[in-house]
């Protein structure tokens, strides 16, 4: 048997089927240049940001963080969980919805399954701290701006930042690694693998990954079917 030369990269084997080939992939550069956040045991890369089921169902991404601009509710987190198979980072609130309420549904995603819960930007610091104090799984913060005291954040309870800054994402990261070297740091990583790159390289840890809209996705299978049907017709 011929012997494996010493240091080879060994090939991950890749199984799927015909009817399950076609998902939603994020970039393989996520994976192969990003460290990972280790969560319960499990290594988190790759985000995929959304709430439509069918998606969820369908992707090889890591983790699902599912936030939405509506008051977050039970029954949004029970659906989501309910088809997921992989880890789900749930959006308990932050903005209209704080104090006491967000507790509330943050537990309740926790019991649901939840392996972390997301407030959003405008969160107060007294919200952190009682989320924080009352789940037993990761208190996701999100930082929208370079302007963010970020350090009132980590000191409230946070235990992994989200910095989803639009083009200003990268630099804000640069900006948070720069001041704090351990925080782990989850991040938009934009539309190419370029700016993926530059935001992994500026300090974040994981990347969140925008899909095509299941509209998009319905769009390009159908210009595939009809190619085929005029095909078969001759056109």
């Amino acid at each position: 048997m011929k012997e494996k030369a010493a240091g080879a990269k060994q090939i991950t084997p890749e199984i799927t089927t015909h009817l399950r080939k076609s998902i939603v992939s994020v970039p393989n550069v996520i994976k192969e240049r990003a460290s990972g956040i280790s969560i319960f045991g499990k290594t988190i890369h790759s985000l995929l940001f959304s709430t439509d089921i069918a998606i969820i169902k369908n992707t090889n991404a890591d983790a699902i963080i599912a936030v939405y601009p509506f008051t977050p509710h039970p029954a949004i987190t029970q659906a989501i969980m309910s088809v997921a198979d992989i880890p789900v980072f749930c959006g308990v609130g932050g903005g209209l919805t704080n104090g006491l309420r967000s507790v509330n549904i943050a537990l309740h995603a926790e019991f649901q399954g939840a392996i972390a819960v997301v407030l959003n930007a405008p969160t107060p610091e007294e919200t952190i701290a009682q989320v924080r104090e009352t789940v037993d799984i990761p208190v996701v913060v999100t930082i929208v701006s370079e302007l963010t005291d970020i350090d009132e954040k980590i000191a409230a309870g946070a235990t992994i930042l989200n910095v989803s800054g639009g083009a200003n994402t990268a630099s804000i990261v640069r900006q948070i690694r720069a001041r704090n070297e351990t925080i782990p740091i989850i991040a938009t990583g934009g539309p190419t693998e370029e700016s993926i790159l530059e935001t992994i390289e500026a300090g974040a840890n994981a990347i969140t990954f925008t899909p095509p809209s299941n509209g998009e996705l319905f769009k390009a299978k159908m210009e595939v079917y009809r190619k085929e049907e005029n095909e078969k017709h001759g056109i």
